[in-house]
């Protein structure tokens, strides 16, 4: 991949990162919800991460350097730990299906599903193997995100049926 072309494309992504940090610190301040504060700023901790990532990846290709996937391995994905786990529990047991906080998770979520389509398809057009592991990795991270953010969107969608009698139909 042409040295200009790659280098557009971790600036996309640095800045795909910062909107989505930008996103997840927004929502801290107007939440009145615990879980839902711990769990945008770990988002938002998570975010700096890839930047940091992506900022190391830019400085060494501009340098006339190449994708250095050293140590990405090594940053665990928190997502579907046991702490992300009882955070869902916790966001539920919080807040209301319908409220500032569920629409701010569900545009959270679809924000997800759009890094993770541009990190997969950066992966698949990779010229080498360290750049398709750093974007790998960060599909995967993405990904990790976006289903614990569908797991608390879903519950609490099943919580506003519950609380209102409806089901739908089968």
């Amino acid at each position: 991949m042409p040295e200009n072309k790659t280098l557009d494309i971790i600036k996309k992504a640095i800045i795909l990162e910062h909107r989505g940090k930008a996103l997840y610190q927004s929502v801290t301040p107007e939440t009145a919800s615990n879980g839902v504060k711990d769990l945008f700023n770990m988002l938002a901790e998570e975010e700096d991460n890839h930047i940091r990532v992506l900022n190391r990846q830019y400085r060494s290709i501009s340098r006339g350097g190449k994708f250095d996937a050293h140590g990405v391995e090594g940053l665990s994905l928190g997502g579907d730990s046991v702490a992300a786990r009882v955070l869902t529990e916790k966001i539920v047991d919080e807040i209301s299906g319908a409220s500032y906080e569920a629409a701010v998770i569900s545009a959270a979520l679809e924000f997800e599903k759009k890094a993770v389509e541009f990190y997969a398809q950066h992966a698949e057009k990779a010229e080498s193997e360290e750049e398709k592991k750093v974007f790998l990795w960060l599909a995967d991270w993405e990904k990790d995100h976006m289903s614990m953010l569908a797991r608390i969107d879903k519950e609490l969608m099943e919580k506003i049926w519950f609380d209102n009698s409806f089901w739908p139909l089968d």
